[in-house]
């Protein structure tokens, strides 16, 4: 899988329609409208996602790997 750093997740979200709601510190909170669904990302500089994090991420958004 490709590793990809959560300032790029985050843009990936919002490109699938998700929007900040709130920064915590450095995690970035993203809502999409008509979803209770609530997604935490970590921003650290340019370090990327943890592997399993990532994949977590990717599962409950609906993101596939061709689209990294």
């Amino acid at each position: 899988m490709k590793a990809v750093s959560g300032k790029r997740f985050c843009r990936l979200l919002e490109e699938f329609g998700r929007q900040l709601q709130t920064i915590h510190g450095s995690h970035h909170i993203y809502v999409k409208e008509g979803m209770d669904l609530r997604i935490s990302v970590p921003i650290h500089g340019n370090k990327s996602l943890k592997t399993g994090l990532q994949r977590h991420l990717m599962k409950i958004t609906g993101i596939n790997e061709q689209e990294l």
